[in-house]
């Protein structure tokens, strides 16, 4: 294992994962702190509803797109194996405690996807369709959210069951997810959380 190599994929990713781009685009197009509006949640989402969806579809691309980067560069620089499987948990990091905001960022659910996209595609494509139906017939990002991410490692495990490492990162980053909804769960026992709206006044 080249170390230094992979010291350097592992930074790389995890500035990567760093960029705010929902802060960004709320800075640019509305000039709002989308740390102190809505949810107050780093993430499409909150820019759907706050900013306007095309934005927030934007947010989410650019999310799950900064994800596949790191993977990919990992895999570029030092190999397949560990390094991109590394490079893809720096990234998620990245993103959910941001070094640009100090440490305030997402839910890493976006950024996560782009990471398996590449690490593991067609059970990424499944986990997905989860997220997609459950979305539908619920209408809770945070409810489809998290059955998705907790069918991920069990999809990887029926497609690929000798990848060790790509099931370890699925296991964490299901943790990770759910510790980062952990808000949600609350209110969605105390019947509060919202539900998504593909209708939104703003950015229309």
């Amino acid at each position: 294992m080249d170390y230094p190599r992979l010291a350097i994929v592992i930074l790389l990713g995890y500035l990567l994962g760093g960029i705010p781009y929902s802060y960004l685009i709320g800075r640019t197009v509305r000039d709002i702190d989308l740390r102190r509006v809505g949810s107050g949640n780093l993430g499409a989402t909150n820019t759907f509803r706050e900013i306007g969806a095309r934005w927030g579809v934007l947010v989410m691309i650019l999310d799950a797109a900064k994800g596949w980067l790191a993977v990919w560069l990992g895999s570029l620089i030092v190999g397949p194996g560990l390094a991109p499987v590394l490079a893809g948990l720096a990234a998620i990091l990245g993103h959910s405690f941001t070094p640009y905001l100090r440490f305030k960022g997402g839910k890493g659910v976006a950024t996560s996807a782009g990471v398996f996209i590449c690490l593991a595609p067609v059970a990424t494509g499944l986990a997905v369709l989860v997220f997609a139906v459950l979305l539908v017939t619920c209408r809770y990002v945070s409810v489809a959210s998290m059955a998705a991410s907790l069918s991920l490692p069990l999809l990887i495990l029926w497609r690929d069951p000798l990848n060790r490492s790509v099931q370890a990162l699925a296991l964490l980053v299901t943790l990770l997810i759910w510790i980062r909804h952990r808000t949600n769960i609350v209110r969605l026992v105390q019947g509060t959380e919202n539900r998504f709206e593909l209708s939104r006044k703003r950015g229309t």
